[in-house]
C-alpha cells in the first residue's frame, strides 16, 4: 500500500522501493541502530511516518496516504524506543484518542469551482433593474489609491480549500463490525453503526469509526487529519462525560422508518422479493 505512493504506475514499475533500506538489517540492523542512537544523543523532536491502510476502505483507492506525526510525551529516548517499538505496526484511533476528547479536524472542502460574489462572498444582490447584472460588487473601491484592495469582494475559485476546524468532542469510537456499536443505554436495540441501505455515497462501516460532534470538512470518502486539541479546555461543555441515549440507523436515502431490518421485516411482512429469493 505505501509503496505505491512512491509510484506513478504500480503495475508497470519494479516495485524495489525501500530494497536498498531493507539491506540494512542484514547485518542484526546496526547501522539502523547507530541511526537511532544517534536520534536519542542530538534530537530535540521525534517524528514518526505513518500511513493510512486503504484495504480496510473500499473507496477505490489503492495508494496509501503518508504523513509525518510528532511523538509527545516522555524523553527522547522513550519517544524513540516506542517509535522502534511500533515499527511496521497498526496504531488504532483508540491508542490515540478517547471519548469525550476535544479534537482538531484538518481536511479540504467541498469545491465549488469558481462562483461570483454573491455565492462566494455572501454581497448583497444589487437591486433588480440594474443595467448588466445584479449579483455584482456596485464599487470596487475608490479612485485613489488606484488599485483594488485586497479587502474587496471579487469572483473566484469557491470551495477545495485546506481548512482546519477546532473543538469537536468525540462522542464515541467503536468498530463498525460489532452489533452493538449503536447500542446505548436507553436504546438496547442490537444495531450496528450502519443504517439500513449503508450510509449514502460511502457504503458500510465495517472498521473503526469515530463520532464527533458537528459536522466536518469536505465529501464523503475524503481523507481527514485528526489532532490532538492545541487548547487547555476549561468550559464545561468540553470537560463534561456525554452519554448517548440513541443513535439514528434508519435510511438515509428516503423516509427512514426503520432502525433495523428485523423491525422493519416484522411491519411489512413477507414480501414478494423474499418470496422470489426462496424460489
Amino acid at each position: 500500500e505505501v509503496k505505491r505512493r512512491f509510484y506513478k504506475n504500480w503495475y508497470r514499475s519494479k516495485k524495489k522501493a525501500f530494497t536498498k533500506y531493507a539491506s540494512k538489517y542484514a547485518d542484526a540492523g546496526k547501522e539502523i541502530a547507530r541511526d537511532l542512537e544517534r536520534i536519542k544523543k542530538y534530537s530535540t523532536v521525534v517524528r514518526v511516518m505513518a500511513h493510512t491502510q486503504m484495504n480496510k476502505v473500499r473507496i477505490g483507492q489503492r495508494k496509501a496516504h503518508i504523513m509525518e506525526i510528532q511523538v509527545n510525551g516522555g524523553t527522547i529516548a522513550e519517544k524513540v524506543d516506542w517509535a522502534r517499538e511500533h515499527f511496521e505496526k497498526t496504531v488504532s484511533v483508540s491508542d490515540v484518542f478517547e471519548k469525550d476528547e476535544m479534537i482538531d479536524v484538518i481536511g479540504v472542502t467541498k469545491g465549488k469551482g469558481v462562483e461570483g460574489v454573491t455565492a462566494r462572498w455572501g454581497t448583497k444582490k444589487l437591486p433588480r433593474k440594474t443595467h448588466r447584472g445584479l449579483r455584482k460588487v456596485a464599487c470596487i473601491g475608490a479612485w485613489h489609491p488606484s488599485r483594488v484592495m485586497y479587502s474587496v469582494a471579487r469572483s473566484g475559485q469557491d470551495g477545495y480549500h485546506h481548512r482546519t476546524e477546532a473543538n469537536k468532542k468525540i462522542y464515541r469510537i467503536a468498530n463498525g463490525s460489532d452489533d452493538t456499536s449503536a447500542k446505548t443505554e436507553f436504546d438496547i436495540t442490537r444495531k450496528a453503526i450502519t443504517p439500513l441501505g449503508g450510509f449514502p455515497h460511502y457504503g458500510e462501516v465495517k472498521e473503526d469509526f469515530v463520532i464527533i460532534k458537528g459536522s466536518c470538512v469536505g465529501v464523503k470518502k475524503r481523507v481527514l487529519t485528526l489532532r490532538k486539541s492545541l487548547r487547555t479546555h476549561t468550559k464545561r461543555s468540553a470537560l463534561e462525560k456525554v452519554d448517548l441515549k440513541f443513535i439514528d440507523t434508519s435510511s438515509k436515502f428516503g423516509h427512514g422508518r426503520f432502525q433495523t431490518k428485523d423491525e422493519k421485516k416484522a411491519f411489512m411482512g413477507t414480501l414478494k422479493k423474499d418470496l422470489a429469493a426462496n424460489n
